[in-house]
């Protein structure tokens, strides 16, 4: 039984022979090797189109932006996977990523969801306010806003957005965001910085990037991130050391008897 859409098996990506690579219709070794940066590269692969100036600066720009943010969740897993199994390069990396998801890392998803859905809602004729109340009186949240940490604002939202409008990059999508960014705390009445992950969802729409691997920024800058961090595991070990913290930092609570 086949599972999902049915069509042609085909791939638009790559093909190889004996003596050459194709990659996006292209020549790897003869045309994009030497000429493309990895960003370039990485929105062929993507999109199968180069990137313009604009598309691969602020490409570069979020990548740098949601690499590294120190010792977070996403760091710890793989530093210690990587102190029980340093052979485990991959494994490290991999659980690491594994925690890309809806609380820490992978919002980006999450608000390019709610940027292209509520931007459909209010050009029906929505009010932004009213769909925002909505959200809060449900139970929810909107995300991209709050931060453990930067508070009154993420400095890496501002500077996207900053970047964005001057060098005319903002479109409808970052509009919305800005406008998200006064309307959401007024909503929930107190203050509620605007993250990183809502700066990047709208640049990454404004500039054509597709809604499906949005995802896909955040998981790519990480695994540099995380690479980063092994290296120096490798040789300045912690892993085995945060697991300690844990065990003293988490108090032990015996079930009642039944």
């Amino acid at each position: 039984m086949l599972i999902g859409k049915a069509g042609a098996a085909r791939t638009s990506i790559s093909t190889a022979d004996a003596a050459s690579l194709t990659v996006r219709g292209r020549d790897l070794c003869g045309d994009l090797m030497g000429r493309l940066s990895f960003t370039e590269y990485f929105h062929l692969l993507v999109t199968g189109r180069e990137p313009t100036g604009t598309q691969r600066f602020f490409l570069d720009l979020l990548l740098v932006a949601i690499a590294e943010h120190g010792l977070v969740p996403t760091n710890q897993a793989a530093r210690m996977t990587y102190a029980a199994d340093p052979a485990a390069l991959q494994a490290a990396v991999a659980a690491g990523i594994l925690g890309c998801g809806s609380v820490v890392l992978g919002t980006t998803e999450a608000c390019g969801k709610f940027l292209i859905q509520t931007r459909a809602r209010t050009a029906g004729g929505a009010d932004l306010e009213s769909l925002v109340t909505e959200i809060r009186d449900a139970g929810g949240r909107v995300p991209g806003f709050g931060h453990p940490l930067h508070k009154p604002v993420d400095p890496r939202a501002q500077r996207i957005m900053a970047l964005a409008e001057e060098r005319g990059a903002a479109g409808p999508h970052l509009a919305l965001a800005r406008h998200a960014e006064a309307v959401v705390p007024r909503v929930w009445g107190k203050p509620l910085p605007m993250n990183v992950s809502l700066p990047i969802a709208a640049v990454l729409l404004d500039l054509d990037f597709p809604p499906a691997i949005l995802k896909g920024i955040p998981i790519l800058a990480r695994t540099a991130s995380l690479l980063a961090h092994l290296a120096e595991e490798s040789e300045r070990p912690i892993g085995f050391l945060m697991a300690a913290a844990a065990e003293e930092a988490i108090g032990y609570d015996p079930a009642p008897d039944a």
